[in-house]
């Protein structure tokens, strides 16, 4: 298996499952509501805020993959859009599920030389950190929301 495949196979898990720590985003997601990810626990970001940065970043590294400019900046990365029904909570999710597949095929197609080219500018490190700290920052915001459904479910 080449390091490109595996880094994909590593993406797919952590958003749909087969990881190390049995827990992915797709299930984690899957019996959450508008409501529930509206709910604002303390001084928390949202479940839906969590889910929109995730993918906020997956799309704009998919960007990158495209051919076109890396044009996502920390400090927007939150500014999710007004979601009112559940109808739209769930095509955000369902774009979330086709954007990290379509990711993770174009990370397949990379050749291992280009895993440690430049990602756009050599400030932002190579394509394997950034593929790897997607991963990371996955990984990182499933344990949140985790934790939140657990408090939302039994607050005390």
């Amino acid at each position: 298996m080449s390091l490109s495949t595996a880094l994909a196979n590593h993406l797919r898990a952590v958003f749909f499952g087969g990881n190390w720590t049995s827990s992915n985003l797709k299930d984690q997601l899957s019996n959450v509501t508008l409501d529930v990810a509206s709910v604002k626990v303390q001084e928390c970001n949202t479940i839906l805020a969590l889910t929109y940065h995730i993918s906020y970043y997956i799309s704009g590294v998919l960007e990158v993959f495209k051919n076109k400019p890396l044009l996502i900046k920390d400090q927007y990365s939150y500014n999710y859009p007004n979601i009112t029904t559940e109808t739209e909570w769930q095509t955000m999710l369902d774009t979330v599920w086709t954007d990290v597949e379509i990711l993770a095929t174009s990370i397949e197609q990379l050749k291992e030389e280009q895993l440690w080219q430049d990602f756009t500018d050599a400030k932002y490190g190579s394509y394997y950190s950034n593929i790897t700290g997607i991963i990371e920052h996955t990984h990182y915001h499933l344990g949140q929301i985790s934790l939140l459904k657990k408090l939302i479910k039994n607050p005390s």
